[in-house]
Formats: C-alpha cells, structure tokens, sequence
C-alpha cells in the first residue's frame, strides 16, 4: 500500500463543491469513482480544501492510498484520460504515508476576479462577478491591510460553520486591477466558511464609497456576521495554489 499525492486542477461551474454528497455531482465523486476503475480497487481521494459549489481551482491537493504498481508520476497522464475535461491531474507523485493534505501546515492562495466595467463580458461570467458600479481600488487596497496578520474573523465567517474557533491568520493580501479586471488575491493559513467571498463582498462596498476602508477595521472587531458586507458570487472564486510549509 502507498500514498499518492496529486494536484487537482477544476472548473467548479458544473459540480455541487469538492466534498462528496448524496445525488449530486462533486469533484472528490469523480475523482474516486475514475480512479477506482482505473486502478480496479475501491479508492477514496481525501482533500485539502473542500470548494464550495461553483468554485475553481488551479491547485487543489488531495491524497489516496493504493496497491497500484503505476509509479506515482505516471498517475497523473493515466488518470488525465478518463477524467472529464474540466478536471486535470496538475501532478502526481508518491508521497509518505502519514501525509494528510488537510492537517499539514500550510498556506492557501485564492484570487478572487470582478469585472468592473459598464456591461459583462460572455467569456467572463462563469470566471469573475460581474459589478458595474465604478470600484475604487486604492480604497480597497487600503482596506485590506487592516486584515492582515491574526484575528478573530468571526464577522466574515459564514453561517452554518462548525469551527472551534474563528481565529484564522492572513500572511498576504492585495488588490489589483488590469484593464476591466479586478482581482483580490488573498493568502493564509486557514480560511472559514465562505471567508474570502465574504471580504470580497465587503471591499465592493467600499470600493464602491458605501465605507471608507476605516470601515473594514470595525467591521473585524464587531466579532459579528451581520457588520460585513454580503457573500460574493462562488464563481469569481479560484483557489490557486497551497503550500506546504
């Protein structure tokens, strides 16, 4: 038996999320439903993010044990051509046998894309949030800084969550704008439930003059869902990448 590790890269537009559900069509179902007809034994992928219906990914990391005599590195192209095309092995590779992708130290990137400009763009709408209202970069720049570092970030965590505790660390975020194309790129150790949308719909309000990026500040320490702003749509979402520290 050994362990291998592969890099998922997906189109989230047609899955209900990453986790495996009941009548329903998810990333982490296709996985093991393809791979155990590829490998001829049951296999059940395990994840180190679990995406919200609708979400994309450029690096997802997921592990599955196997009797398999492919080497690890030659997963990946066997794999490729079963999967359908909005799903691709980025990577694979044997890995140890105590690694868990979920429960190892690591920091996640997720870029967040709103297209701000007068009318949508078709190529666009399932990969960023269409705003027309004009957004003030700089002021949502500056707002971000104030979520740096270690907090509490109750306010931007979704209802329903079951987490002992709200206290998450951003190490990086930054917001920046090509052309109509705005991008919120946001870096930690952990994220709650819907935690990137939710400070995604909160830099709208204020690149939009609703606050001033002071705002962003109150907002962290009123400890309350109901001071941020509103969830954004899952489809600007894209994780990017995770490292392993």
């Amino acid at each position: 038996m050994k362990r291998i590790g592969i890099v998922v890269a997906y189109d989230g537009t047609n899955y209900s999320g990453w986790q495996i559900q009941p009548n329903a069509v998810t990333i982490q179902g296709v996985l093991n439903e393809t791979l155990t007809s590829l490998l001829g034994e049951q296999i059940e992928v395990m994840g180190a993010s679990r995406t919200d219906a609708g979400v994309h990914a450029l690096g997802n990391v997921a592990v599955f044990d196997t009797n398999t005599r492919i080497p690890g590195e030659k997963i990946s192209y066997a794999l490729n051509q079963f999967l359908p095309p909005d799903i691709r092995i980025q990577l694979s590779e044997e890995v140890e046998s105590d690694f868990h992708p979920r429960y190892c130290d690591s920091e996640k990137t997720y870029q967040y894309r709103i297209l701000n400009r007068r009318f949508p763009v078709p190529t666009e709408r399932l990969y960023s949030y269409f705003y027309h209202y004009k957004l003030d970069v700089d002021k949502m720049r500056e707002a971000t800084s104030f979520l740096i570092g270690r907090h509490d970030f109750a306010s931007f965590c979704g209802s329903g969550a079951q987490v002992r505790s709200t206290i998450r660390t951003i190490t990086g975020m930054d917001v920046s704008r090509d052309g109509d194309m705005i991008t919120l790129t946001v870096t930690g150790t952990g994220f709650l439930y819907n935690m990137v949308r939710i400070i995604a719909g909160t830099l709208i309000e204020i690149g939009n003059g609703q606050y001033e990026p002071e705002r962003m500040k109150e907002i962290l320490e009123a400890k309350n869902r109901e001071a941020a702003g509103p969830t954004a749509p899952a489809h600007g979402l894209t994780l990017v990448e995770i490292s392993y520290l």
